[in-house]
This record gives structure tokens, C-alpha cells and sequence, in this order.
């Protein structure tokens, strides 16, 4: 397929790594022009502009947060205004429910297609192709960008006919996500106090009925105090935290643990952590513990 990439961050550029090792035609581009240089090496071509980016079957989107999302999307110069008809926006970042519908409407207003596809997993996953997508859209517009997501994931998860679903989804996966590391930071520090070394205790947790990749890769940032450099930036983290609890007031649910964490992570950023990963939250137990 003909497609462009929008945003070659930590995970953006593995992911457009990816796609042109697929063999399709990739049009890369971002802010920096820098950053696109690797990717030239493997067949993709620099787009000077985000229109250039948006003259094939599809575009892709992989950026920080809603601004940076906005800023591409809108305006004169952006995808909706440059995007083909028929052709798919696909918005892998992690942004609001809200700012999803208001992207569904905008492409559906200029007759084109918007399909949801955020992923769980790290920069490394990322460049191993090994995401798992969320994806929420028309079904005839999903089946047509598959194998675009093939190419950066190891399965597809498709939730909804609504782009907004996926987003919300995503965003509920990053709070269950935060809640572990609160959880694995609260009880590593309690053994630790008590005389037991963290990593003998973690060995024990993934070794029995806590081995979901999700406890041995934060529990073992944590026990290690490795934070840096960040896979997941902390402000993020509590970005996330904060369109999750927007979501739920939206939606008339509460989330204690939501509120929680959002002020686990505004002490975090208080204490000057803001290159830190976000596992670095697990690490505030320890401290309140006088570890």
C-alpha cells in the first residue's frame, strides 16, 4: 500500500521502520527532518510537508498527545484538508474520546475514513513489530488498512464500528497499566523494609500467579530503580490518567484508583521527574517509606 507516517518518535519510528520493511511505499514525515533519515535508508521518502505525507491510500498517525494530534490533523495544512477521498486516517496515539469523535466527524465530513488503531507496548515491541492494535472504525475501512497493521503489530484487536471505543479501550489499558506499578511499587517497598531483596521478591511474583508481562517488565524497572531513559515519558503517563478520568466523568463512572494515580503522578512531576519513566511512580512508595 501507498502511506504516509506522521511522527517519528520512540515508538513512531519503529513503527515506520516496519512498514517499509513490509514493502509498502511510505512517505515519512515529521518535525524534525532528522529523524527521517534512517527510514530513507530503507526505501520510505522524506515528506517535506504534512500533505506530502497524505498523497497515498492512507496516513498514519503516531504523536504525543491531542495538541500534537490537532496540529496535523486541522488547519489549512493538515491531513483533513490534504487527505484523498475514500483514503483512511489511522491514528495509533493515545488521545481523548472526545477528540476521536470530533476526527471521525471531521473525515467523514470531507468523505473520507478514520479508523482508531492505538497499540499497547514499548519502543522496543514497536520495533520488533510486535504491538498489539486496538482498533475501532467501519469494518470495510479496517479490512482495508490490515495489512498496514500487520505490519506493525502481532494481532489486531478490533472493538467497535466507533473509532471512539478503541481510544477508550486504549486508555483503560493504561490506567489497569499504572494501577500495577502503584500496586508493585506499594508491595515492593513493604518487603523491602522487612529485609527482603526486591528482586528475590519479584522473582517470586512472576514466577507463580503474577507472570503477565506487564509485572515482570515493571516490576523488574522498579526493583532495579531504572527509569531512565524513559520508554514511556511520565507526563504520558499522567496524560493518560487524565483523558481516563475524563472518559469516566463523561460517562458517569467513578475511578478511585484513577484519582489516585493521577495524584501519584502530579508528585512524581512536583519532585522534577519529568524524563522519567513512568514506572517511576512505583518508586514513591520506597521514598514515603524511607527507603
Amino acid at each position: 500500500m501507498r502511506a504516509g507516517f506522521i511522527g517519528l518518535g520512540h515508538m513512531g519510528a519503529g513503527m515506520a521502520a516496519n512498514l517499509a520493511k513490509a514493502g509498502h511505499a511510505v512517505a515519512v514525515y515529521n518535525r524534525s527532518p532528522d529523524k527521517a533519515a534512517p527510514l530513507t535508508e530503507l526505501g520510505a521518502t522524506a515528506a517535506k510537508t504534512v500533505a506530502e505525507a497524505c498523497r497515498g491510500d492512507a496516513v498514519m498517525t503516531m504523536l504525543a498527545d491531542d495538541h500534537a494530534v490537532e496540529g496535523v490533523a486541522f488547519g489549512e495544512a493538515g491531513i483533513v484538508a490534504a487527505l484523498a477521498p475514500d483514503a483512511v486516517h489511522i491514528s495509533c496515539s493515545t488521545i481523548s474520546v472526545e477528540l476521536s469523535r470530533r476526527l471521525t466527524q471531521a473525515h467523514a465530513q470531507a468523505g473520507q475514513r478514520f479508523v482508531a488503531a492505538p497499540v499497547f507496548g514499548r519502543p522496543d515491541a514497536a520495533a520488533a513489530a510486535k504491538l498489539f492494535v486496538v482498533a475501532g472504525g467501519a469494518p470495510e475501512a479496517v479490512a482495508r488498512i490490515q495489512p498496514l497493521l500487520d505490519a506493525i503489530g502481532q494481532r489486531t484487536f478490533v472493538m467497535s464500528d466507533r473509532p471512539e471505543a478503541a481510544n477508550l479501550v486504549k486508555l483503560s489499558g493504561n490506567f489497569l497499566i499504572a494501577a500495577v506499578i502503584e500496586s508493585l511499587g506499594e508491595a515492593m517497598a513493604l518487603v523491602e523494609k522487612g529485609g527482603v531483596d526486591p528482586h528475590a521478591y519479584l522473582d517470586l511474583l512472576t514466577s507463580t500467579l503474577f507472570s503477565a508481562p506487564v509485572y515482570r517488565t515493571y516490576g523488574g524497572l522498579i526493583a532495579d530503580g531504572r527509569f531512565e531513559p524513559a520508554g514511556f515519558a511520565a507526563p504520558l503517563g499522567y496524560k493518560d490518567i487524565r483523558l481516563a478520568l475524563a472518559a469516566a466523568g463523561d460517562l458517569r463512572v467513578p475511578l478511585p484508583l484513577g484519582s489516585l494515580l493521577r495524584d501519584r503522578f502530579l508528585a512524581l512531576l512536583a519532585r522534577g521527574g519529568e524524563t522519567l519513566d513512568w514506572s517511576a511512580i512505583g518508586e514513591l512508595a520506597a521514598k514515603d517509606a524511607g527507603l
